[in-house]
């Protein structure tokens, strides 16, 4: 396979930050030991907070009444579409009962976890699609209790635009939280929240951290790291666009890589040249962030074939997946590892992150290999059922009871046997 690399990344190690983790783990040590006046002292001390951690109803209203009415038809219109989205998911998710043989019937239910947390990054940027995203789901999913937490603003808290779409989609309660604080009061339930089942959304390493420590006692959504994004294109393809398409994603943080993967010398080399300038076009801190992630992060790799660079996309397994080519057709049915895919010029991730519909909490460094997205399904339990009568149980005694002995399980043999006896009896 003729691959070239135009630019390269440097690998950087795979071990975790060891500060972040033992500060973490100190962290929730001492929520979980000191409860709610521990938040409180790590919400003033990080986030500057010492209002009410509770949004009150009062102070709902009045946030959703300052939003202007275009930002509010806006969040709407998102707000739709991830509904719309998220409800034809949860259609294709059936309950199903079989009789596997005479008399043994087994069946599989679908049903939502009792409470969620949902995660809201504020900090450089104010993230209303996430809110939009998180909630939105886990209400369609038919999840009864929905806590939202968000990084408050020194003496505002949180912006009201976020607070109007954490009510838009169906928040039970908003608290003033952010970070690893955040985070430990949904699992605990603390300031009136229902201990959470499971704890969804983006954040900084050290919510991602906070996260990955409590899995086990709580579910989360996935690990993860910074967001990346890779873009395939060919001569096709426009070389603003494409580089626009590069920034906008390098723009989310300095740690965040973007990849061009194209079969077009020409194309690359003039999204390499153009990249720096359109850089220079955004504003501060968007600027310094997205010139640090690519010149330290951002990769432009040349292919000989659609078919090479099919592959070395599946080997980078992206979050997010954009294709700029010709035969959409045959790259929806060839690639196979992404988190989210965007077939042609005229969709953009951008449009994914914010408004277009499917979720944007993905999986990130590669875990798209293995998993996908947010959906309704990571709110929701597939379980199953079954139940036999007297002749099935008969058969299933003497087939479980020979197979337990020959496993060396004797207690399961005589668990068995007794349906015989009491069949028998």
């Amino acid at each position: 396979m003729a691959v070239t690399y135009l630019k390269k990344a440097p690998r950087r190690p795979a071990s975790e930050d060891r500060d972040i983790r033992d500060t973490v783990a100190i962290m929730l040590a001492n929520i979980e030991r000191v409860g709610e006046e521990a938040v409180r002292n790590y919400a003033e001390r990080l986030d500057r907070w010492s209002g009410n951690i509770v949004v009150s109803d009062a102070d709902r209203k009045a946030a959703c009444d300052r939003v202007p009415r275009d930002l509010k038809e806006d969040i709407q219109f998102a707000h739709r579409n991830i509904r719309r989205f998220a409800e034809a998911q949860k259609s294709t998710m059936g309950e199903c009962e079989v009789e596997l043989l005479p008399g043994l019937i087994a069946g599989q239910k679908q049903i939502p976890v009792s409470s969620a947390g949902c995660y809201v990054p504020g900090g450089r940027y104010s993230h209303i699609a996430s809110a939009l995203m998180t909630i939105t789901t886990a209400k369609v999913a038919g999840v009864p209790h929905i806590t939202a937490v968000s990084p408050p603003r020194p003496g505002t808290g949180i912006p009201d635009a976020i607070i109007y779409a954490m009510d838009l989609s169906g928040a039970d309660l908003i608290l003033n939280l952010g970070g690893v604080q955040g985070i430990a009061a949904m699992a605990q339930g603390l300031f009136g929240a229902q201990p959470a089942d499971i704890l969804v959304g983006p954040g900084n390493s050290y919510v991602a951290e906070a996260k990955r420590m409590l899995f086990g006692k709580v579910g989360i959504d996935m690990f993860a790291g910074p967001t990346d994004s890779l873009v395939i294109a060919d001569h096709s393809a426009s070389v603003d666009t494409v580089a626009w398409d590069l920034v906008s994603q390098a723009e989310h943080g300095a740690d965040s890589p973007v990849w061009l993967v194209s079969t077009d010398k020409a194309l690359a080399d003039g999204v390499l040249d153009r990249v720096p300038a359109l850089i220079d076009e955004l504003p501060e801190p968007n600027a310094s962030a997205a010139r640090t992630a690519w010149n330290e992060r951002a990769e432009v790799i040349l292919c000989d074939t659609r078919e090479e660079a099919a592959q070395v996309a599946d080997c980078y397994a992206p979050e997010h997946l954009q294709v700029q080519a010709e035969d959409l057709d045959w790259w929806l049915n060839r690639l196979s590892a992404y988190g989210s895919l965007f077939l042609g010029a005229e969709t953009t991730v951008s449009f994914g992150d914010k408004t277009s519909g499917p979720n944007h909490v993905l999986p990130t460094s590669g875990a798209a290999r293995y998993t996908g997205g947010l959906s309704v399904h990571k709110f929701t339990k597939t379980v199953t059922w079954q139940r036999c009568n007297a002749e099935a149980s008969h058969e299933l005694a003497l087939r479980t009871a020979r197979i337990s002995r020959i496993e060396g399980m004797e207690g399961h043999a005589r668990a068995a046997e007794i349906r015989l006896r009491d069949h028998t009896a």
